[in-house]
C-alpha cells in the first residue's frame, strides 16, 4: 500500500490530559481528525457492525446502549453511552484491565465531519514504560484505516502486519510515536522520560521488541 503518510500524520490533533477516574489518577489520550464525509456517514462507519471490520477489526455482540461487544483478538466491553449521531462511550476490557473510550462526531464544515476519540486509563507501570503512544499509535493507525475506508468504501482492508513492516508503515508509526512524545512533553512529562517511552513504543509497533507485559 502506497500513501502520503506525512499528510495522514498531519491530519491528526493529539493531546494528553490528567484527570481522575473512579477516584484514581488517570490520563486521557485524545485524537481528533476530520474526514471528507458527512456526520451521518462517519457515525455509521464507526458504529456499524458491518462497517467496523472493514477498517478496524471483526466485531460481535450487541452494538447498542447497554450491550456488550467483542473485537476479535482485542478488547471487549460494555457500551455505556450512545447518542446518535453525536457521541458514544464504552468500557475497554483487555488483558485483565479496564479502561474507557469516549468518542464524538461533529460537523467540521466544508463538507467534512470530525471524529474526536479519548482513551482514558489509570496510571500504571505500563503507562510509565510506554506513555501515551501505547494507545495513541494504535488508535492513530485505526483512524488511518478509517480514512482509507471512507475514501474507498469498497476497497479491501490493508494487511496490518504487512503495513507495519513496510517502509511507509514504519515511517508512519515512527512519526505517530514522535507526535505522542511531543504531546506528552506538552502535558508536563519530563522530555527524557517521554523520549524513552516513545522509543519503546515505536520498537513495539514496528516489531522490533516483544509485546509489553
Amino acid at each position: 500500500m502506497q500513501f502520503d503518510f506525512e499528510n495522514h500524520l498531519g491530519a491528526v490533533e493529539r493531546s494528553v490530559s490528567s484527570l481522575e477516574r473512579d477516584g484514581q489518577p488517570a490520563r486521557a489520550v485524545t485524537l481528533s481528525r476530520s474526514f471528507d464525509t458527512t456526520v451521518e456517514d462517519l457515525w455509521d462507519a464507526v458504529t456499524s457492525g458491518e462497517r467496523i471490520p472493514r477498517w478496524f477489526a471483526p466485531i460481535s455482540g450487541d452494538l447498542e446502549l447497554g450491550g456488550r461487544y467483542q473485537l476479535e483478538g482485542n478488547a471487549g466491553g460494555t457500551i455505556t453511552a450512545c447518542e446518535s449521531p453525536s457521541q458514544f462511550a464504552l468500557t475497554w476490557e483487555f488483558g485483565g484491565g479496564v479502561s474507557w473510550v469516549e468518542a464524538g462526531v461533529a460537523d467540521a464544515g466544508d463538507g467534512k465531519a470530525q471524529l474526536t476519540l479519548s482513551h482514558i486509563a489509570h496510571l500504571s507501570d505500563h503507562w510509565d514504560q510506554y506513555g501515551p503512544g501505547a494507545a495513541g499509535v494504535g488508535w492513530e493507525m485505526g483512524l488511518l484505516g478509517l480514512a482509507l475506508h471512507i475514501a474507498q468504501p469498497d476497497a479491501p482492508k490493508p494487511d496490518e502486519s504487512a503495513f507495519a513492516a513496510s517502509p511507509d508503515g514504519k515511517a508512519f508509526i515512527t512519526g505517530s510515536s514522535e507526535g505522542w512524545e511531543q504531546a506528552a512533553v506538552a502535558a508536563g512529562t519530563d522530555p527524557e522520560a517521554a523520549h524513552a517511552a516513545a522509543t519503546r513504543t515505536t520498537a513495539f509497533y514496528t516489531g522490533e521488541s516483544l509485546e509489553p507485559n
